[in-house]
């Protein structure tokens, strides 16, 4: 089997070829064993890409990495050929980035989807696994999200997932490609780039900084280890119904009030860091997902405790300065 991953020097999508390769602590217990003959990663290598995610495995045989776009029909054609399973992680996917600029997550989003769709129709893909977010539901204050309820986007970036995920099932009613989706939670884990909530607040405690507490810190999240969300799209990708949708959580609710306590009590620091920010334009309330589905048909179920993973992420954090210091001192735009 011939595996294409695209996105797959960022955060998640490397933890998946990490796991795909075998490398030890990365293989996901739980997940019917994949030997694959090859695994491609097509990234396009933007701020948030990074070939050092792929160090654990960059001498693995298997590997091939292709630096590209996933919206260059030709390149995408090219890499596409001789692939059965293409896991499609690449997307633009900072909130407050898609706030600043609608334009790029569209693009990537919407448009890279529909050209890597159209690559897998005309060479006969054996799988499409499309990886998306939570945030395309919208929110919710009481109960949890199935996977067939309403999307209800409210950011532009939740917009353009939602929109990326009912072009791919599109394509499963419409030509009878066989396409996966799912949904997952707020992820963190090791190799997560330094804008997002958790890394953000670790790398500038770790550094003796302040970080920002959006609003009133009542908002909620559910939060889900990388290696459980990689675990639950492998299942996915290996036992999912063709042209279903499969919601992956962590089972762990939190404010984020709660969530910023844990991480100051783990980097040694008091609440004197905090820096109430204004609240964030279009902001979700909460987040929940219902995991009934992939639970009851593939088997899936977290095993990562909130308290020892982000025990372990916050370590990894303070092991690994050389990966992140250069991430937060270089231009983003």
């Amino acid at each position: 089997m011939r595996i294409l991953v695209t996105g797959g020097a960022g955060f998640i999508g490397s933890e998946y070829v990490r796991m795909l390769l075998g490398v030890p602590g990365g293989t996901a217990s739980g997940v019917p064993a994949v030997d694959p003959a090859g695994v491609t990663v097509l990234d396009k290598l933007t701020y948030s890409g990074n070939l050092a995610n792929l160090d654990p495995v960059r001498d693995d045989p298997r590997l091939r990495f292709v630096q590209g776009d996933i919206c260059d029909a030709a390149v995408v054609d090219e890499v596409v050929a001789g692939h059965d399973v293409i896991v499609h992680f690449a997307a633009e996917s900072h909130v407050d980035r898609s706030i600043a600029g609608a334009a790029p997550f569209v693009t990537t989003n919407v448009l890279g989807t529909q050209t890597l769709l159209d690559a897998a129709l005309r060479h006969g893909t054996g799988r499409f696994v499309h990886v998306s977010t939570d945030e395309v539901y919208g929110s919710i204050d009481e109960g949890s999200w199935t996977e067939t309820w309403p999307l209800a986007p409210n950011s532009p970036y939740s917009a353009s997932k939602a929109g990326s995920d009912l072009l791919a099932l599109a394509y499963h009613r419409t030509h009878g490609m066989d396409v996966v989706v799912t949904r997952c939670s707020n992820n963190y884990g090791p190799y997560q780039f330094p804008e997002k909530v958790i890394p953000l607040f670790v790398s500038n405690l770790l550094d003796g900084g302040t970080v920002p507490l959006y609003g009133d810190g009542g908002n909620i999240r559910d939060w889900l280890h990388v290696h459980d969300h990689c675990r639950g799209i492998a299942l996915a990708q290996q036992k999912g119904r063709a042209g279903e949708v499969y919601n992956i959580g962590g089972g762990t609710e939190l404010t984020n009030k709660e969530l910023t306590g844990l991480l100051l009590e783990a980097c040694g620091a008091g609440w004197d860091r905090v820096v109430p920010v204004t609240d964030r334009k279009g902001h979700d309330r909460r987040y929940s997902l219902d995991i009934t589905k992939i639970n009851q048909e593939l088997g899936y179920a977290p095993s990562i405790d909130l308290t020892d993973g982000l025990a372990q992420t916050v370590q990894w954090y303070r092991d690994n300065r050389a990966w992140w210091e250069p991430l937060k001192a270089a231009p983003t735009a």
